[in-house]
């Protein structure tokens, strides 16, 4: 999908804000050199920095590097997805991956996982978090019955496994599991009142962009309506998010 890194640095910091937790996952060790996967806008690339000798970041998307070179220009960025890795001659060249709320947007997780361990040292360590079956749940179904109500049918881009599902995938790519869990985190929406029909326009962009603005905002009122019983706690939107966390070492 196209990402507009502006509307998700001013509307979606949340999920830096909760990779920030992640972070105490990273050893401190000056020596070592991390690969930001997924890397944004490169709030988390920056806080990496602190505490290794090298910092890589990679995204797909070449608006998101832009703004991470624009704000945060001490990192290494390459726009790149996890197919490219393998192109980059970066074979055990990291000492840790670290990747924050990308794995679900990947549907290719062989592909995925395979890269990763390509480019780790032996022993090296894969620190990660991204939706767990069940991540926003209602948003989607509210979401997919209003499409469906205009005669049409949601793309489905997420991929959220169960711990057992996603652990056979590490171990069949080379991975040793050290810890790996599901968990529910409640997620707070930037923007009041519109901070759902900001999600939806960010996450869900390419559904919306078969209708014109009128109905767009036709269906955020619809999606609002029904979720506001479930989501809406007075002041803000709580967005049901599920996560997985995982720390795995290469083998």
């Amino acid at each position: 999908m196209d990402w507009n890194a502006a509307l998700y640095r001013k509307s979606h910091g949340f999920v830096a804000e909760y990779g920030k937790n992640l972070l105490a996952c990273v050893p401190e060790d000056a020596a070592q050199c991390i690969l930001d996967f997924g890397c944004g806008t490169g709030e988390l690339t920056a806080a990496l920095a602190g505490k290794a000798g090298q910092v890589v970041g990679v995204d797909q998307s070449a608006a998101m590097i832009r703004a991470a070179r624009e704000t945060y220009p001490g990192p290494e960025y390459h726009v790149l997805d996890a197919a490219g890795l393998a192109a980059q001659g970066w074979t055990a060249r990291f000492d840790l991956v670290f990747s924050n709320a990308v794995f679900h947007w990947i549907q290719d997780q062989e592909t995925l996982l395979r890269a990763l361990h390509a480019v780790l040292k032996p022993d090296g360590l894969l620190v990660c978090e991204f939706g767990a079956q069940g991540n926003v749940a209602a948003v989607c179904a509210a979401f997919a019955s209003a499409l469906a109500t205009r005669g049409r049918t949601r793309a489905d881009p997420f991929y959220f496994p169960t711990p057992a599902a996603y652990r056979q995938k590490l171990e069949t790519a080379g991975f040793q599991v050290r810890y790996i869990e599901d968990y529910d985190r409640p997620t707070p929406l930037s923007g009041g009142e519109n901070g759902l029909a900001l999600w939806l326009e960010q996450f869900f962009a390419e559904d919306l962009a078969g209708f014109e603005h009128t109905e767009q905002m036709n269906i955020f009122r619809e999606v609002v309506c029904a979720l506001r019983p479930r989501l809406w706690d007075g002041e803000r939107w709580i967005a049901d998010y599920r996560r997985l966390r995982l720390l795995a070492v290469r083998n």
